[in-house]
């Protein structure tokens, strides 16, 4: 029981991003791409998603939102699944407050001459993860 109630915390915590990653989503739907729940996590591909991913500056091929993961194609989800868990967790700890620490974290490493992207601790938690066969 408590458990349960420690998921169910967990998923109202990063609710509101979750509920603009399930707008971004059903827009995906209606473009034409399509949607899977895997886990606690509901993931959108191709139409608005892979629009929207072409359009960031890190040419990304997947982004988390709450318990949403956007994403280029159905591969791309495939490829990114543990990476984008580690941004859902990072999510569920840091609820609505996650966003703007990472652009703020991105900043502040982007002023120390770093990377904004590679070198933000969100990031490099991600990228630990991967295997090499996720590596490009």
């Amino acid at each position: 029981m408590l458990n349960y109630l420690l998921n169910l915390l967990k998923l109202v915590w990063a609710g509101p991003w979750s509920l603009f990653g399930l707008c971004i989503g059903l827009g995906t739907c209606v473009t034409g791409g399509k949607g899977q729940r895997v886990g606690n996590v509901v993931e959108f591909h191709g139409g608005l998603a892979n629009w929207l991913l072409q359009l960031t500056p890190v040419d990304a091929i997947a982004i988390t939102i709450g318990h949403v993961v956007l994403g280029r194609t159905e591969a791309a989800l495939d490829i990114s699944r543990d990476h984008e868990r580690v941004h859902v967790r990072q999510y569920e700890r840091w609820g609505m407050f996650f966003v703007p620490a990472y652009f703020l974290l991105s900043g502040y490493v982007w002023l120390q001459g770093k990377e904004a992207y590679r070198d933000n601790p969100f990031e490099v938690e991600a990228y630990a993860i991967d295997t090499p066969k996720h590596r490009g």
